[in-house]
């Protein structure tokens, strides 16, 4: 059987990558770093790296097909959700986890952590990868599957965020899907009920679980089911805002397409922050400028320009930005929320269930325990005080409570732990093989280096 233009099309891309990088034979001489365009990292280098060669891995953004009978979808590392979405809607079927923002890209959503309201049963972006070809620091490509000879990489690549190679080619899980999504929203005023009432859900027949909590008292827990049709859709793509609705309407539908995009729109409810849910921003915007991308970009020139900390500062009072998703075991979440909005107090808090669906399945650089049911808890905002903090105070603070309480914490963003607690959460003794097997040389960064000292 001839391959398809698209495999063909890859196999082009692959061989024009490998000429550019080894020529005549010889690797890189430099460190190397992912060019990208965009990014859903939100912590800074200090710089202190050194030199980098700078991988521009752009072309590789493409669907390369898609097996119904298998339920699979084969992808470029550096394709979008986006991309992936709309391409797996036209065959009736979504990737199994779908992470929340369109520019989060395949490659990206596996050497991180990406979850979903499908990862109660699903478990973690990289849960659903079937095959894995990963560009290596000097390099090579490599094949990974869950059997072959490079298994080892296959279960330690996620987490690994560039430090052991970047993903050029995955195989990844779907799922089938019907037109809509009907969504009933609970509410709750004490958080142990809330909490009970998610762990049912999970053990029930949703699609899709997932939480806000708006306060102490007033949690609300969303259930998704496909349905074939709808009595009316919704739609949060410009003027309605999503995460308000959830507050207003006891039972909501949209059609699959904006359910899975319906936190795009206000990045969550972070838009507030640009001015984005005034209505006449939102209209001066214009639908093409509501969307994560956006406001990505505003956050960027704003922690260049330091806008908001000059006016804050003005005001007298001290910043930091805590932006963190954390998974913590349920029987610990009342626990972990009650500090959260005590030490920290932001407001709202995403909610998303997890579950590891393979026991087996050991993904060695984010180890969850098989069979126990974590909570996410996502927070993003910007703490304000009167009275000064060591930098990373009120980070430190969650990073120690997850800690205690047998929780794991996502390394998109700042991170402040010691060699010490990292290594013990992170899987030092298996990253330090890995390394030594794939990147001899040390041309990427150490995981701990890259993701706490920031170089």
């Amino acid at each position: 059987m001839h391959p398809s233009l698209e495999a063909q099309a890859h196999a082009a891309r692959r061989r024009r990558l490998l000429a550019a990088l080894q020529g005549d034979g010889a690797a890189p001489a430099a460190p190397i770093a992912l060019a990208k365009r965009t990014s859903n990292l939100f912590r800074d280098r200090d710089g202190k790296g050194g030199p980098r060669r700078h991988l521009d891995l752009g072309d590789f953004d493409h669907v390369i097909g898609i097996d119904a009978s298998y339920n699979t979808v084969e992808v470029e590392g550096m394709a979008t959700d986006e991309t992936l979405v709309a391409a797996t809607l036209q065959h009736g079927m979504m990737p199994a986890v779908v992470p929340q923002l369109k520019t989060i890209t395949a490659g990206g959503a596996v050497a991180g952590v990406g979850i979903e309201a499908t990862s109660m049963r699903q478990g973690l972006v990289h849960h659903s990868m079937r095959e894995l070809d990963v560009l290596l620091p000097d390099g090579h490509i490599v094949h990974c599957t869950p059997d072959n000879e490079h298994r080892d990489l296959f279960f330690g690549f996620p987490n690994s965020y560039g430090s052991l190679g970047y993903a050029l080619r995955l195989v990844l899980r779907t799922l089938p899907v019907l037109p809509c999504v009907r969504v009933e929203h609970i509410g709750f005023d004490k958080p142990a009920d809330f909490f009970a009432a998610l762990a049912e859900a999970c053990e029930g027949d949703a699609d899709f679980v997932d939480g806000v909590v708006f306060g102490l008292g007033s949690l609300v827990l969303n259930i998704g089911r496909f349905a074939h049709a709808a009595l009316w859709l919704s739609n949060y793509e410009f003027e309605r805002i999503y995460y308000r609705s959830l507050l207003e309407m006891p039972v909501d539908y949209l059609r699959t397409h904006d359910y899975l995009w319906r936190w795009d729109t206000d990045w969550f409810w972070c838009s507030r922050n640009f001015g984005a849910q005034n209505r006449l921003v939102r209209r001066l915007l214009g639908r093409g400028h509501l969307n994560s991308r956006t406001y990505t970009r505003l956050m960027r020139l704003n922690a260049r320009w330091g806008v908001t900390r000059r006016l804050a500062e003005c005001r007298g009072l001290h910043t930091e930005s805590v932006i963190q998703d954390v998974d913590i075991p349920l029987r610990a979440a009342p626990d972990f929320l009650e500090f959260l909005l005590r030490e920290i107090g932001i407001l709202p808090v995403w909610i998303c269930p997890l579950r590891v669906p393979d026991p087996h399945a050991h993904f060695a650089l984010y180890p969850l325990e098989a069979g126990t049911l974590y909570v996410n808890f996502g927070f993003w905002d910007v703490v304000e005080r009167r009275e000064a903090h060591e930098a990373g105070h009120f980070n430190r603070l969650v990073e120690q409570e997850v800690l205690r309480l047998g929780g794991i914490k996502s390394l998109y963003s700042d991170s402040f732990f010691t060699r010490e607690e990292f290594d013990r959460a992170y899987g030092a003794d298996v990253y330090a093989g890995l390394k030594q097997r794939y990147d001899p040389e040390g041309r990427a960064p150490h995981l701990y280096d890259k993701c706490v000292l920031g170089r």
